[in-house]
């Protein structure tokens, strides 16, 4: 069961990171000059937005590899949609 939980726990943290990625481009699109040092990114803007989708794939990489370990089956391939 713990290995459930942290398959779950690296699910959750997954997609939150994919939505600090995406408030961070929103943020960075409303006040670009903020970020910007003579045309240049700046150090912390340019680690957040290259750490953050780069965290989000790596803790994706793991959710897999824990999955499989967990005994967790995926849903049947082409099936879309709910059961009639």
């Amino acid at each position: 069961m713990p290995l459930k939980r942290l398959w779950l726990f690296l699910r959750y943290t997954r997609w939150f990171i994919w939505l600090a990625f995406l408030g961070l481009s929103v943020e960075f699109v409303i006040h670009r000059e903020q970020h910007l040092v003579f045309g240049h990114l700046l150090r912390t803007t340019e680690l957040w937005m290259f750490a953050l989708p780069l965290a989000a794939i790596a803790i994706g990489c793991l959710e897999l590899l824990i999955r499989d370990k967990a005994g967790i089956t995926r849903g049947p391939a082409g099936k879309i949609g709910f059961e009639r």
